[in-house]
């Protein structure tokens, strides 16, 4: 794990939100002035990509026929003024550009600077340095059609760093999915530069798979014209109220308790896995209660207590429902039980599932009154809101936030770049994890977390966004290691949460003496 300083809050903004920052910041700025300073920023990026050696090679611009060409060319000013040698080739027509576009290709012309068809085989060539992808950026609403499809294969064959400029084309700025779905096509870049502010859809669903690496050029735009921030990159500084030294002065019972309510017949893998966890990411003391035919012990873990789930109090720790739970009648009423209890909960699988089948138990989760997450994978998400499994991927963002409205709850919504929602419209996505995580029993680990933390005093959004930080960060850390992605085991997760959490209260201390920020 990185011991860099905890950064700086890094919001997200929305198409729309985009649109109304950029249409208030020309109101006082000279035409084309934001165009401008995106091809600047562009060409400064595009030049630190290129190897020193490979100076000498061409930069393929692909511009396209809106105001994402118009950056395209303007880029390719900058970099032909810088002394390299560039080639353009425009999928579009040039009396159709917008004004600020047209000056660019006018720019481009004056320049003396070639701009030719689209030919894909020149794009095959092999001795590119770098391509630029201007071809649609943030305004494309259908899927890339006829030539360009051909066209963006080829890209996605190239031996070079690809930069898309803003978005990648054919990625969906705003949910992270390829225009078109299965049928579209999008660029996959090395490298994205994201223009006024960065975008949802760089971080989550199929974004990940396309972006690269990100950078933000906010084009000097003035704080004044941007909209209160509802969603964000999680980040460690928004959850660093949680990230406490431990007092001397303590003991097992400052830290909480945790029950994992769960691990029927055939299922305890899940309860065991949710229960060390919580044991091994500092909560005082915990309990594996089991519904039916409880375990005597577990002989690795000793330290949890297994009991009768039927002669549990709830109200006495914070309830981790659902791992391995089943769906029998006992488990129902103790689900119904531990809501009623009003004690902190954390939702997870089968207790997601039956909450789902039966709108008694909805009623009483949303008028539950101490602190709720629910950690849905995106099916468990669609039985919750009475929706298809494509239908909440469509917007994830919008999903997580529909789960935290509905049911007051933190909701994680799982998957890449997972999202955390609020019920007062809060939403973050986080960016750590890997493929790794794609395993038996993950969700169980990430369950048994947030249980941890919520028992040791953090409020239910901060040990939303920590606990989900933390999980993929130590899938982060185990591939850094040499171990995955592939065949990483939920279990291998826990000891490396463990020291990434250390590692951050540690952190947090030092920043704090000092005289850095206490709080997020």
């Amino acid at each position: 794990m990185s011991d860099k300083p905890m950064s700086s809050e890094h919001p997200l903004y929305s198409v729309a939100e985009i649109r109304q920052i950029e249409h208030s910041a020309l109101a006082s700025l000279p035409a084309g002035a934001l165009m401008q300073r995106a091809g600047v920023a562009a060409a400064d990026f595009t030049r630190s990509l290129i190897p020193k050696d490979k100076t000498d090679r061409p930069v393929l611009i692909l511009a396209g026929p809106g105001n994402n060409g118009g950056d395209a060319f303007m880029a390719a000013v900058q970099l032909a003024n810088a002394g390299l040698t560039v080639k353009i080739m425009f999928a579009g027509d040039a009396a159709k550009l917008s004004a600020d576009a047209r000056l660019a290709f006018q720019h481009a012309q004056n320049r003396a600077l070639a701009i030719d068809a689209i030919d894909r085989t020149a794009v095959a060539r092999t001795d590119w340095a770098l391509i630029v992808d201007g071809l649609f950026g943030i305004g494309l609403t259908r899927p890339v059609q006829s030539e360009l499809v051909d066209l963006i294969e080829t890209v996605n064959e190239a031996h070079c760093p690809v930069l898309a400029l803003d978005v990648p084309s054919g990625l969906d700025a705003d949910n992270g999915n390829v225009v078109g779905g299965t049928s579209g096509i999008a660029i996959q870049a090395t490298h994205t530069i994201t223009f006024i502010g960065d975008k949802p859809g760089l971080h989550t669903g199929s974004g990940r798979d396309y972006e690269g690496d990100v950078c933000v050029a906010s084009l000097d735009i003035g704080s004044h014209v941007f909209p209160a921030v509802t969603k964000r990159l999680n980040d460690m500084a928004l959850f660093a109220d949680g990230l406490q030294p431990r007092r001397q002065n303590s003991h097992k019972g400052s830290y909480g308790d945790v029950i994992v309510l769960g691990g029927a017949s055939g299922m305890v893998g899940a309860a065991i896995l949710s229960a060390r966890t919580a044991a091994k990411c500092g909560a005082g003391r915990v309990f594996i209660a089991s519904p039916d035919n409880a375990l005597a012990y577990d002989d690795a873990q000793p330290e949890i207590m297994c009991r009768d789930a039927q002669t549990m109090n709830f109200a006495k720790a914070v309830v981790v429902a659902g791992p391995g739970m089943g769906a029998s009648r006992i488990a129902h009423d103790l689900l119904n039980k531990a809501i009623a209890s009003h004690a902190p909960l954390v939702l997870d699988a089968d207790a997601l599932n039956l909450i789902a089948e039966e709108d008694g138990l909805q009623h009483k989760l949303q008028t539950h009154l101490a602190a709720t997450i629910m950690t849905p994978h995106p099916l468990e998400a669609a039985r919750l809101l009475g929706k298809s499994t494509q239908e909440v991927q469509t917007d994830r963002l919008a999903s997580a936030q529909a789960l935290a409205t509905k049911f007051n709850a933190a909701a994680i919504l799982k998957g890449s770049g997972t999202v955390i929602a609020t019920p007062d419209g809060q939403m973050a996505i986080n960016p750590t994890g890997n493929p790794a995580l794609a395993t038996a029993g993950a969700g169980d680990v990430l369950a048994g977390l947030c249980g941890a933390l919520l028992a040791q005093h953090w409020s239910a959004h901060q040990a939303a966004l920590g606990a989900v930080w933390l999980h993929g960060q130590a899938a982060d850390d185990l591939v850094a290691a040499g171990i995955g992605p592939i065949g990483v085991t939920a279990s291998e997760l826990i000891p490396y949460i463990r020291t990434a959490l250390n590692r951050l209260v540690a952190q947090q201390v030092a920043t704090v003496k000092s005289g850095g920020p206490q709080k997020s």
